[in-house]
């Protein structure tokens, strides 16, 4: 949601806020998981680069999640929807009670009407700010959910037979059946300065979501448009299969 700044990407949010909010408009439930708070922060606050030190990042994260969710709401709003704001930490989805909880206020939300989004409470906890792991939280959040597909915008297409900013012969895989450990190994450090998600953390999220009966799709979105052929079954970026129980 970022400009290597820190800046939000007025651009592309604003493109991602109207595809979303068509795709309400055609019927569609969405849960909407934002990253982008702790990068957004270091840019208001002027800061030289995503900070070390884990203090300066919860106030990075605190004053960044004030203005991704402002934006959000006023995107949202110009589309007629209206959106609820979630913020959780590893034990909202680890707790049995809590994570019954964090299921009912998504399910309620959504027979409301309403588009939730969810981000980590990079605020206050520690752990999840050190995982920055966005990918495995929408994983267990589909699950938790039974969605019917689970999307991961990354800047990349999908998933390739090697690194694509390192090697010009690399694949892109259109379909993949199962996550395996040949699959895992393709999984490297690939993603932003300003967050800390990679390839491997979309295959982690891949392998949660299609156990689970979710199919999976890893698509670049950078144009956001790319939501419309994932959602009519168009081919784009890679898409992991849901395993069906024996």
């Amino acid at each position: 949601m970022a400009h290597a700044t820190g800046r939000l990407n007025i651009r592309h949010i604003e493109a991602l806020c109207k595809v979303l909010s068509d795709l309400k408009n055609a019927g569609h439930q969405i849960i909407l998981v934002s990253s982008g708070a702790i990068g957004m922060g270091v840019g208001k606050l002027s800061l030289p680069g995503r900070p070390a030190d884990m203090p300066t990042k919860q106030a990075a994260a605190s004053v960044g999640q004030c203005e991704l969710m402002y934006t959000y709401d006023k995107l949202f709003t110009e589309y007629s929807h209206t959106v609820g704001q979630i913020l959780i930490t590893g034990e909202d989805v680890e707790d049995p009670q809590r994570s019954v909880n964090l299921k009912n206020t998504l399910s309620r939300l959504l027979e409301l009407g309403a588009l939730p989004i969810v981000n980590e409470n990079d605020t206050v906890s520690t752990t999840e700010i050190a995982l920055g792991d966005n990918d495995t939280l929408a994983a267990i959040l589909a699950r938790s959910v039974q969605a019917d597909l689970l999307v991961l915008l990354s800047d990349i297409d999908g998933l390739f037979t090697a690194d694509p900013h390192k090697d010009p012969a690399a694949r892109l895989l259109p379909v993949v059946e199962k996550v395996t450990a040949d699959i895992e190994a393709l999984g490297g450090g690939i993603g932003s300065s300003l967050g800390t998600g990679g390839m491997a953390t979309k295959i982690r999220a891949a392998r949660i979501a299609t156990e689970a009966g979710v199919e999976m799709v890893i698509a670049n979105g950078v144009a956001p448009a790319v939501l419309y052929d994932i959602f009519e079954g168009r081919p784009a970026g890679t898409r992991f299969l849901a395993q069906k129980e024996a």
